[in-house]
Parts: C-alpha cells; structure tokens; sequence
C-alpha cells in the first residue's frame, strides 16, 4: 500500500466546528473532511474519491480575531432602533463576531487512496497546485515542506514506539484496542485520554423536501498526545517510521 505523506506549517488557521456560531471556534486539528476537501479542491475532482487520511501535529497558540458579523431573520422587515442596516425593506442586524485562531500550525498528514491510480495524480497536484494551496478557512494558507509517496504497511513492531509528547494526533477509538496504543498518563480502568470527537468525514447528498442535504459519515476519535504503540502490535507505519492513524 502506498500514501503521500504531507509536512506542511500554516501562520493561523480556523478549523471550525459546526456547531459553533457566536464565536467560530476551531478544532485543535483539521478533521478529515476538511484535508479531504483541500485533496479534492486541488486535484480538481469533481465527484468524491475515496480515501482515508491520518492527521498529526501541533499549535503554538490560540487567540481570537474580530470581524463584523451581519444576521437577518428571512423575512423581518426593517424597523429602526433594532436593525443598523436596510437592504429593501428589510433589516439586518450588524455587530462584532469572533473567530478563533491557532498559531503556528504544524502538520503531518498521510493519504490513502482507496484506489492507487490516484496517487500520482495527487502528489503532482501538490507538486504544481493550479491555486494557492489552504487549508481551513479559504484566507488559511500551507506552506508545504514536504510531499513524498510513501510505502504503508502493518507490521508487529520488535519495540515500543513513543511519540514526541508534543506531537497531537486523532486516532480512532477502535485503535485502542486492536493496535496496541497506550497513552501516559492514564487513569487505571480508562482505555484512552483525551478529547472525544465525533467528526465528518465525507457525505452523501440526500433530497429532503426537494431540498438536497449532506448526509455526512462520521468517525469516532480521540485527540490525545503522549502515544506510545508497544511492542509485538500490528501498528500501520510508512517506510520512514512514522506511525499512521487512519481515519
């Protein structure tokens, strides 16, 4: 099996959660619908490819940006003392909006293709970007450091592997169990630590009232950091030595 393994930093970025709108807040790491849309946004694929992705790295820092924020009720017509702006006769309410900002982003990410003929097409993609390249919001750009194809397998490790307990990553639930991860720090009777997520991955278009919605297919993870894979587990690692957390 083979990958393109991605070393790339960012100055700020905002990955948002969808649930968060007063203040746009970010998760600690992009989830996996987020790198897979950059994939398909610089290769230019029109339908969804599939694949898996395993998302590693850190942040410096957090801090919170101002922007102005317009929100309007559909249909609510201007009235004055309540709406700063009127667009027809209708208003709209004008105010201050935060976004939440990590700072000084650095990320290893693999991808997988399910289907291998779509490797070259995605390391030449990133090689020659037909755009700036971005990941989060559209102003979040990557400053690429690396881009390799890389050989994947699983294999029963002769030694324990530990991570630098600064590198974060988010690894499947599943994992714990199966593929010998162990986290320092733990608590006895407690599988893992860290942060539970449920996060998108990729989505259906599904007709609802001749409305189309995005049906998403999520996956349960863990943010952690700390990892250790022991000894004798099948751990899925590229040709260099680096732990790959499928997602």
């Amino acid at each position: 099996m083979k990958a393109i393994r991605v070393v790339l930093e960012q100055e700020t970025a905002n990955y948002k959660k969808p649930t968060s709108f007063q203040l746009k807040e970010s998760y600690p790491l992009p989830p996996p619908s987020t790198v897979i849309g950059m994939v398909h946004n610089i290769c230019g694929f029109e339908e969804y490819v599939p694949m898996d992705v395993s998302i590693q790295g850190s942040y410096f820092s957090r801090h919170l940006d101002l922007f102005t924020r317009y929100e309007f009720k559909n249909g609510m017509t201007f009235e004055q003392g309540r709406h700063q702006l009127k667009v027809d006769k209708y208003g709209v309410v004008e105010g201050p909006g935060y976004t939440e900002l990590l700072v000084d982003i650095k990320l290893m990410i693999h991808i997988i293709p399910k289907d291998e003929s779509y490797l070259n097409i995605i390391y030449e993609s990133f090689l020659s970007p037909r755009e700036y390249i971005s990941l989060g919001r559209r102003e979040d750009l990557v400053y690429i450091k690396e881009i390799k194809m890389v050989d994947v397998n699983r294999k029963k490790l002769d030694k324990d592997i530990e991570l630098d307990p600064d590198i974060k990553a988010y690894i499947k639930c599943s994992d714990f169990e199966d593929n010998g991860i162990i986290l320092d720090g733990g608590v006895h009777g407690v599988s893992y630590r860290g942060t539970k997520y449920k996060l998108n991955k990729n989505y259906q278009l599904q007709n609802i009232k001749n409305k189309m919605i995005r049906n998403w297919d999520k996956v349960d993870v863990v943010y952690t950091s700390r990892i250790n894979i022991v000894k004798d587990s099948n751990a899925l690692m590229d040709e260099d030595g680096n732990p790959i957390f499928a997602l």
